[in-house]
């Protein structure tokens, strides 16, 4: 018989004297693991199962709910609140006047220099409704609906430059990568519709926002949850249409070939990718006759096209509205609005408040009501919650790009305070939260956190903002972000 070595015989001598304490006491980390792992393969089923069946398949939130549907309205640019919601009869006072020191210390400008000018409000403001809400001249059809409106504004963000602060308003953070607010309501809810995307972006004013489709990626959440971007003119999705000499029954054979292959992809890999790349080619075929019926504005009547503005065939914001309400009310779960042209800053005749913006509040100011009166009308604004705002507001100063006169009146940027307005399913209509110092440059009372609006979107779509949340990079990923947030309840009826 072979002997054993000295290594040997150490090794059996420690066997023989363990102990089943010894066993779970050195295996501790192992045993750890392997109950994570189940965790996490606990959270998985959810999403893989409804992927397999259908990833956009409607899910019931885990609260009680008011809003089914959501509308975002993004004036991309930034307006100057205090030439729409915010008045402040002593900013008027101040006008031509140097700014205080206090003002400036310790703050930092996109292109503010030296001591600037304050600057009054550039139009007449007047109370509105039974609420007696003040509303610049500007926004006259806007103002004919400040009873169903919830204003926010003492609105913060963390950012003062457009791209990073469209990333804060649309994902929660200012990096790209995360998933938007659409994404995450879709992948909470799904979608009422299995023949359109549940959530869909459309665009106006002729340019993408500055960092462009970033602010409706799905992020670390599958693919099938981004914004889909559509057309008003045109066909609304690029290559939705069969190619010349393709029939529908063709592609039809085709697809079912990808989609036995994908299957077979996906039971040797298990990459939940390739689910998602089956359920888009799939919509993308359901897609080509539901997409254009549903943004067939000629199948509106004359006076609704005459109350929303809207000319068919034509890019609009006013026939973006209009496709929001017929989208809504074909079951899509998201619909963001992008309006571009709001940055401004004097430096030009369209970027300034008495050319461009009054030009933009003219564009923009009757298809808002008349989206608002259609929603009511239709009982569609029971369960559906419109938002409208901009990255961050305006200063009470007049910009002094480069520490001169500038030709035109024009404000910078200013994170400190700007106005949100929603309005419709579970809001306070006719109702003001917070209150701006007197010249409207920072909150006096209540300030209220992008973080704290979408926990409160959140909630009213049914979620509790921290529990709603995908493991990413070691860290359990939320809309919210880390740093704490709270759902208004002042706003909330």
């Amino acid at each position: 018989m072979q002997r054993e070595t000295i290594e040997q015989q150490i090794a059996r001598q420690t066997l023989a004297t363990r102990t089943r304490r010894h066993f779970l006491q050195n295996c501790a980390t192992g045993l750890g693991g392997l109950w994570l792992a189940t965790q996490a393969q606990a959270e998985l089923p959810t999403d893989a199962t409804k992927a397999s069946a259908s990833p956009l398949s409607v899910s019931s939130p885990p609260l009680p709910a008011k809003v089914k549907r959501v509308i975002y309205l993004h004036m991309v640019g930034a307006p100057s609140q205090l030439e729409l919601f915010d008045y402040k009869p002593e900013l008027n006072a101040l006008n031509g006047k140097d700014c205080p020191a206090s003002f400036l210390e310790g703050k930092r400008f996109a292109f503010i220099n030296g001591t600037p000018k304050m600057l009054g409000h550039q139009y007449r403001f007047k109370q509105h409704g039974e609420s007696g809400m003040w509303v610049s001249e500007q926004m006259p059809h806007l103002s004919e609906t400040v009873d169903e409106i919830c204003f926010i504004k003492t609105m913060q963000t963390e950012q003062f430059n457009h791209g990073p602060a469209q990333l804060m308003v649309h994902t929660g953070a200012a990096q790209m990568g995360s998933p938007s607010i659409g994404s995450w309501v879709t992948w909470g809810l799904g979608s009422e519709n299995s023949d359109l995307p549940g959530f869909i972006v459309l665009l106006s004013g002729g340019r993408l926002p500055r960092v462009g489709k970033a602010l409706w990626s799905s992020g670390f959440l599958p693919s099938v949850y981004q914004g889909v971007q559509c057309r008003s003119q045109g066909d609304p999705v690029l290559n939705a249409s069969n190619p010349e000499g393709v029939s529908s029954h063709r592609r039809r054979q085709v697809l079912d070939t990808l989609d036995h292959l994908n299957r077979e992809s996906h039971q040797r890999f298990g990459d939940p990718e390739t689910l998602t790349r089956i359920a888009q080619y799939e919509m993308a075929f359901r897609m080509q006759t539901a997409a254009p019926q549903a943004m067939d504005l000629s199948q509106e009547t004359a006076d609704t096209l005459k109350a929303y503005g809207a000319e068919p065939g034509k890019e609009s914001f006013a026939n973006n509205c209009l496709l929001a309400r017929r989208l809504v009310e074909k079951g899509v779960r998201f619909v963001q609005l992008f309006d571009w042209g709001w940055d401004t800053h004097g430096s030009n005749q369209g970027e300034s408040l008495n050319h461009g913006f009054r030009n933009k509040c003219t564009q923009t100011d009757k298809p808002i009501a008349a989206l608002l009166k259609d929603l009511r009308q239709r009982g569609l604004m029971e369960d559906t919650l419109v938002v409208w705002g901009g990255e961050f507001g305006r200063t009470p100063m007049r910009e002094n790009r480069m520490g001169g006169t500038m030709a035109f009146m024009g404000r910078d940027h200013n994170p400190n305070a700007f106005t949100i307005w929603m309005a419709g399913a579970g809001v306070k209509g006719g109702h003001s939260h917070g209150v701006t110092d007197p010249v409207g440059y920072t909150p006096a009372e209540n300030p209220v956190q992008l973080r704290d609006l979408h926990a409160t979107m959140l909630h009213l779509l049914g979620f509790d903002h921290k529990t709603m949340s995908v493991p990413f990079k070691g860290l359990n990923q939320r809309l919210t972000g880390v740093k704490p947030a709270q759902v208004v309840q002042d706003v909330l009826s």
